[in-house]
């Protein structure tokens, strides 16, 4: 199911709650970039000092350093590390699955809602984007604070469950990008994450799952609805059965582990039960894709 306007009205109002006590790792990151409120690469004008270099003609002589002047006669420049504005693309997947029950719809709403409200406390350049299958839609961030992102909701003209394709996006270089998706891809890993680093950023993937996935308690005749196709299915399920989807869910999901590793793209399995904050708490901060604020 969609999330309605009442479950995205409580996904703002979760979201903001925790965003006063956790954020995203921007402030541990070197950031290039326009003016803005965290460290940069280059030299500006914050009050952070960095360096010295000479005097060259048309330099700000508000800059100069006269105590150096005065001891050697030669005019230096007062150099500080800028203040850059960070670039941050939320990439959401709007899959069915990501809505299968009505509390993962719920998180996985409370998850965008929280990026999109932390990326705005930080002062982040913000772009926005919804995948469905191979398709990813732009939308703009006031659609977010508006409540009125599930209407611009792409419609897929592929097989739902193939791996998006994130090339085509075009990402602002040295900026994070934060994948919210419960995975539930077929295919190498390998793609997804190496697009989330092109262009000198980085990745960060939040995946929230339900239990009725995870840890499923089927028995004896079952009726299957696959939410992604529509397709219904009835299946005997025995302890076999149930054995095998167990073994190939954690294949699935530790192959997303080592690939992550290797991309160096933190991932955090946010559960869809409990409250935000300890859902949070207890998956992101451990993995490194939040920290706590101050």
């Amino acid at each position: 199911m969609l999330p309605d306007s009442r479950m995205l009205r409580v996904a703002a109002r979760q979201a903001a709650a925790c965003a006063e006590r956790m954020r995203l790792p921007l402030r541990t990151r070197v950031w290039q970039g326009a003016a803005g409120e965290l460290a940069g690469a280059g030299t500006g004008v914050s009050m952070d000092f960095q360096d010295h270099r000479p005097y060259f003609p048309g330099d700000d002589p508000r800059h100069i350093n006269w105590q150096a002047y005065a001891r050697t006669g030669q005019y230096t420049m007062k150099l500080y590390r800028e203040e850059v504005r960070p670039s941050v693309d939320i990439l959401f997947d709007a899959s069915p699955s990501m809505f299968l029950t009505p509390e993962k719809a719920q998180r996985s709403a409370e998850l965008l809602h929280f990026v999109f409200e932390c990326a705005q406390r930080a002062g982040a350049g913000l772009s926005i984007h919804l995948l469905r299958a191979a398709m990813a839609r732009a939308i703009e961030p006031s659609a977010v604070a508006a409540l009125r992102w599930v209407d611009e909701l792409p419609a897929a003209d592929a097989p739902p469950n193939i791996l998006p394709d994130l090339h085509p996006i075009h990402f602002r270089s040295n900026g994070l990008r934060i994948l919210i998706s419960d995975l539930l891809f077929t295919g190498d890993p390998a793609a997804p994450l190496r697009a989330l680093g092109q262009g000198h950023g980085s990745g960060i993937i939040l995946c929230p799952f339900a239990p009725e996935e995870a840890a499923p308690d089927w028995a004896g005749p079952c009726d299957f609805l696959d939410v992604e196709s529509g397709c219904r299915e009835a299946r005997q399920i025995d302890a076999g059965v149930l054995r095998r989807y167990r073994t190939a869910y954690d294949a699935h999901f530790q192959l997303w582990k080592e690939q992550t590793r290797r991309f160096r793209t933190p991932m955090a399995r946010i559960a869809c039960t409990g409250p935000l904050e300890t859902a949070l708490a207890t998956g992101a901060l451990p993995a490194g894709t939040l920290e706590t604020g101050t």
